[in-house]
């Protein structure tokens, strides 16, 4: 089960990101983390560009709405995602999850 922490305006996704992968997609849960496969590479912040981006069109808010706030430079991340709520994020996950 994913370990969501809510604030009062945002929740915090705790993540795992594989970067380099064929494409951008949600690969399930592992350890309470969404697991993310980003087709971007690991560097430049790049991969850390595309985990905004993938999750701010999933759950259709703006890409100013969801930061990475811990694991800059590590495969291991928290994002904080403005503007939704947990119940939220776990169905864009699960949704995307079957869709893949």
């Amino acid at each position: 089960m994913l370990q969501l922490t809510t604030e009062p305006d945002a929740v915090l996704l705790p993540v795992k990101v594989v970067p380099g992968a064929s494409r951008t997609r949600y690969l399930g849960e592992l350890d309470g983390r969404a697991k993310l496969a980003v087709a971007a590479p690991p560097e430049k912040g790049k991969a850390n560009k595309a985990v905004v981006t993938y999750l701010a069109e999933m759950l259709g808010v703006r890409k100013r709405d969801v930061a990475v706030v811990t694991g800059l430079t590590s495969s291991q991340k928290v994002i904080r995602i403005e503007g939704v709520d947990s119940d939220a994020v776990v169905s864009a996950l699960h949704d995307a999850g079957r869709s893949a």
